[in-house]
């Protein structure tokens, strides 16, 4: 059996394949999802800790049902997705003698869900085969690495990721267009991407999606059915999302009717925005139970944009469809070709978001009918034949010494765009730095955003992100130990003032970075074609 999991910052969508129908289907797991009639099942991306020592935990609707949710517990976590592979993880709680990451806490929460689909959906006996796992547009390598790590563990013999915005162009079903831009706004990130499908055969395909696992059975097994391809043209994502616009609702509260900022009152916020996607107005009692008192908490769509738009919300936006038009531009891809938008994500459904869309696209264009489904369903593909040609996410460099600087800087070896496995490789040479130098060392690093860098913290029992403008490259090393960057031992020991060492940079079919080392003084291969680190 094939299962995709959505793993989200505010909810979770789990689809499998129905080989009766031939379809994908939503699952519903009693006493996990949220039973709301206008919407599919939803899991809350919630976690409560009852023994960390032990690893026990109740995830989702229980948290609610509970009660967990709703107080200042150091066991209670919430939006933890956003803190995984982040390099400030703010404040993090030590519970039975145990300090909880919110590396852990994610691992908790997708091996249990995993549990209860082994014993709801499936049994111990037969579990599923083939799992596809989607992630943002813009994480960085650490989270990738977290991902393959907790999927190592599972019993599972496939298991792959696909970026969310291609994922949500397959799961709407769109295969009358070419050119489709997918608006992807959840509970902590939006994405948007370029994505161009091709339903025809393809003649050199490559990989499905990016495989974490694959075990030997599934190694020796071929498929008869024809190819589908689709092509990702250009993205753009930042750390910006429904959790976001909760916490400024729960700022204007606070500042407007002096209520205190707690679980509650987030709870009470989160449920006016939802009710402000269907109703012009909405309301929330809430009452204090160490005052007795009571407070009515109103909002209406006016209000509600002018809090957006205080916080600079769609100029935000602007900047981002701005640097994803541009980039499909680079790709031959006006604004006049692309054929459909694609509205994915909660966030999707505030009427203001909406109308900021509009501003770009004609009505026609839009399509917002499967804003939660369309993720985890069009990540089924990947198990049914759809695959993939697609590129680097990111940038990566070299660290050096920059004299001028007096401290590191980085040079681009490999930029973002590039298609893999690369034809033809990247070649650098470089020379000892000092005299009678017995080695080289090279420090590899994904390279962010030019502009901005990434801050999490907390406020109060709030977990934040915000987009701090430093002017910098955002840098993220990759072999940055011991062990894994000297690449060279010289014999005879080398000197300044020539190069020393010719390097090959390429990536493989596996999107993994291999590098081969030729010795220029004596000709020798110091290391062939030797795979250094992984890349995204």
């Amino acid at each position: 059996m094939a299962i995709a999991i959505d793993f989200g910052t505010s909810n979770t969508v789990i689809t499998r394949w129905n080989a009766a129908t031939q379809q994908a289907e939503t699952v519903s797991l009693p006493g996990l999802s949220q039973q709301i009639a206008e919407n599919p099942p939803l899991i809350p991306s919630l976690l409560y800790v009852t023994e960390a020592e032990a690893g026990k935990v109740l995830i989702g609707q229980q948290v609610r049902d509970r009660g967990l949710d709703l107080q200042t517990d150091p066991r209670f976590f919430r939006s933890f997705k956003r803190g995984i592979g982040a390099e400030i993880q703010g404040f993090l709680p030590e519970l039975d003698g145990k300090t909880v990451t919110f590396e852990q806490v994610g691992e908790w929460y997708l091996k249990t869900l995993l549990d209860q689909i082994n014993q709801q959906i499936t049994n111990q006996d037969n579990p599923p085969d083939s799992l596809v796992l989607t992630v943002p547009v813009d994480s960085f390598e650490s989270y990738r690495n977290w991902l393959t790590g907790v999927c190592q563990s599972l019993n599972i013999d496939q298991v792959r990721i696909l970026d969310e915005p291609t994922a949500a162009a397959l799961g709407y079903g769109t295969t009358e267009q070419d050119v489709l831009l997918v608006v992807d706004f959840g509970g902590g990130t939006i994405d948007l991407s370029l994505v161009q499908l091709n339903l025809g055969e393809a003649g050199q395909a490559k990989p499905m999606g990016f495989i974490l696992k694959w075990g030997e059975k599934l190694l020796g097994e071929s498929s008869s059915q024809k190819i589908k391809t689709a092509r990702v043209l250009a993205k753009i994502g930042q750390n910006l999302g429904g959790s976001d616009i909760d916490s400024w609702l729960v700022d204007y509260f606070a500042e407007t009717q002096k209520v205190p900022k707690t679980s509650l009152i987030s709870r009470l916020a989160e449920r006016i925005k939802i009710q402000l996607s269907t109703h012009p107005d909405a309301k929330e009692v809430y009452f204090n139970d160490e005052t007795l008192e009571s407070y009515e908490l109103g909002l209406n769509r006016e209000q509600f944009r002018d809090i957006l738009q205080q916080q600079n919300f769609f100029n935000q936006l602007d900047n981002l469809m701005t640097q994803v038009l541009q980039r499909g531009r680079l790709q031959g891809i006006e604004t006049t070709d692309i054929d459909g938008v694609l509205l994915v994500g909660g966030t999707t459904q505030i009427p203001a978001v909406q109308e900021w869309v509009k501003q770009y696209f004609t009505e026609e264009q839009i399509k917002a009918d499967r804003p939660f489904t369309a993720i985890a369903t069009g990540a089924l593909q990947l198990a049914q034949g759809f695959q993939l040609k697609d590129f680097l996410y990111h940038s990566y460099g070299i660290r050096y010494w920059n004299r001028r600087n007096n401290g590191h800087s980085w040079h681009p070896i490999i930029k973002a765009g590039q298609a893999y496995p690369m034809e033809t490789p990247v070649e650098l040479t470089l020379g000892p730095s000092v005299d009678n130098q017995p080695s080289l060392e090279l420090i590899i690093g994904e390279l962010g955003t030019a502009t901005s860098s990434t801050e999490v913290y907390f406020d109060g029992d709030r977990l934040v992100t915000r987009t701090l403008d430093s002017g910098e490259t955002a840098v993220k090393p990759l072999n940055d130990s011991d062990s894994a960057k000297t690449i060279a031992t010289l014999s005879p020991p080398g000197n300044p003032g020539k190069d020393r060492v010719k390097i090959q940079f390429r990536v493989d079919e596996k999107c993994s970075l291999r590098i081969t080392v030729e010795d220029l003084l004596t000709d020798r291969i110091l290391l062939e074609d030797r795979p250094v680190v992984q890349l995204s």
